[in-house]
């Protein structure tokens, strides 16, 4: 397979994928390049003919899911996808990268920055369960610190009487 920056890529497939990829080949015909997939001409499918395809089919499910509609999907999602699933699954950084394709480990260090679960983890430990829904409704003596008022009820040195305290300039 050829990826990014034209290089080429070895991929390992599953038995199953084998043998729908022999069917494939045997339903497709005589085309006179080597790729699997080709578009209407007989030429190699383009990424922009693979992501113009499954935007005709996202539109299509989205008709049924409606949820479809406000996300992004596109082949770089799908594969960003299929990547933490990957690390998900095998807990492996090394082996995703090689999976990837990735010729630094670097560059797949970004999943292990993105796992959603780790997130939603992340908040719980962070926000108290007793944290109640509501209105804010602040205590007398908070409004009156911030009319001017001391928390004592004598009156602050920067609101003279009678009067409402105001920002002072700046120069």
């Amino acid at each position: 397979m050829r990826g990014k920056g034209r290089k080429h890529r070895t991929l390992p497939l599953l038995k199953e994928t084998a043998s729908a990829l022999r069917a494939w080949l045997s339903l497709r015909g005589d085309v006179a390049v080597p790729e699997l997939f080709v578009n209407a001409r007989g030429e190699p499918l383009s990424r922009w003919g693979v992501a113009y395809i499954l935007k005709k089919h996202v539109r299509t499910a989205s008709r049924r899911q409606t949820s479809l509609r406000e996300k992004r999907v596109s082949p770089h999602v799908l594969r960003h996808t299929c990547a933490i699933l990957a690390l998900q699954a095998t807990h492996d950084i090394r082996k995703v990268s090689l999976w990837l394709g990735h010729s630094s480990i670097k560059a797949t260090e970004i999943y292990t920055r993105v796992d959603p679960t780790d997130k939603l983890a992340t908040i719980s430990f962070m926000v108290p369960p007793t944290l109640r829904k509501g209105c804010f409704r602040p205590p007398d003596r908070l409004i009156a610190l911030l009319k001017g008022k001391s928390l004592w009820g004598v009156q602050s040195e920067n609101t003279a009487v009678g009067t409402q305290a105001t920002p002072a300039s700046s120069p």
